[in-house]
């Protein structure tokens, strides 16, 4: 689910961006910043990012039962929050156009912040809402987040994305698609 979660949330920017800025190309790509050499893990640049950066277990969830309020101990979905962050990959010289577009993911979020099945159609059926919440960071905490990360600093945002459910009803096996099959003409097959 968290893969479903954080590409509907890039294609829904990307077409924010079309409409908006009549862009063809997609500029959100849902990717790591670096890969595990410490380089630029995007092809090309003049890109926004979206990097999974933490996953927080939500605890504010306790189903109770009856007058009493007594907790019921039963395998509920895990509720999960994910921090999001959105990073300007752009050009050397293009500084100021990296600002431009945190200031469109900005005003994206400021305009919708909460997507469900009735505002998001393409929203994945499993998924019953998402909420997006920016985050604030000093600048220390901001400093850590990118050494962690192991890349320098691009402008860029956070957002907390809320409460996605998880259970073992979802996760199914990947199996990847047969696009050809090959006949070997020596067996008469």
């Amino acid at each position: 689910m968290i893969f479903e979660a954080l590409n509907f949330i890039s294609e829904e920017i990307n077409e924010y961006f079309r409409n908006k800025l009549k862009v063809k190309e997609d500029k959100v790509v849902l990717s790591a910043i670096v890969d595990h050499k410490g380089d630029t893990a995007v092809d090309g640049t003049n890109k926004i990012i979206l990097t999974l950066i933490n996953i927080e277990k939500e605890n504010s969830f306790i189903r109770t039962q009856g007058i009493t309020k007594i907790p019921v101990v039963a395998s509920d979905p895990l509720q999960l929050n994910l921090y999001l962050m959105f990073s300007a990959y752009f050009s050397r010289g293009n500084y100021e156009e990296s600002l431009r577009f945190i200031s469109f993911i900005l005003a994206f979020f400021q305009g919708k912040n909460v997507f469900n099945q009735q505002n998001s159609p393409a929203l994945d059926h499993r998924i019953e809402k998402l909420i997006f919440d920016l985050q604030s960071y000093s600048q220390d905490q901001v400093n850590n987040i990118w050494a962690s990360l192991g890349a320098k600093y691009m402008p860029s945002v956070v957002y907390k994305m809320r409460m996605l459910n998880i259970d073992d009803s979802i996760i199914r096996e990947y199996r990847p698609t047969i696009s050809n099959i090959d006949h070997d003409s020596s067996t008469g097959g």
